[in-house]
């Protein structure tokens, strides 16, 4: 079976555990209503990164309460790109899935939109 990536971004309102958490929720909750055939058993593993000024929790943390306790996870820091926005969650998701690319949503939520305008994106 392929596998597929789905690409999203989102910001939180600050470096506090519960705004990280809200905004990773909010950004998988966008995700999965953008691409209604995914269902967490067909996900093989998921990458969240975050700009160096979120260190109070890990947005993986947030999946884990999705009930995505089977799902590998993995937090990583975004490499300091000066243009990027602060308090940035990134996040790729590996989805096995027959579904070709081109009908595959990504969701960059706020002002995370102008990170990849190349995408078919929901914002």
């Amino acid at each position: 079976m392929p596998v597929r990536g789905i690409r999203g971004a989102t910001v939180a309102s600050a470096n506090q555990s519960e705004a990280i958490l809200l905004a990773t929720r909010e950004l998988l909750d966008a995700i999965l209503v953008a691409n209604p055939e995914l269902k967490p058993e067909d996900v093989a593993s998921v990458l969240f990164t975050v700009t160096e000024d979120l260190t109070a929790t890990y947005p993986a943390k947030a999946a884990r309460q999705f009930g995505w306790t089977e799902i590998p996870l993995m937090c990583a820091r975004e490499i300091p790109v000066a243009e990027s926005p602060p308090f940035c969650i990134r996040v790729l998701l590996h989805w096995n899935t027959h579904l070709p690319q081109s009908v595959i949503y990504h969701v960059y939520l706020g002002e995370t939109a102008r990170l990849r305008p190349d995408l078919k994106q929901v914002v």
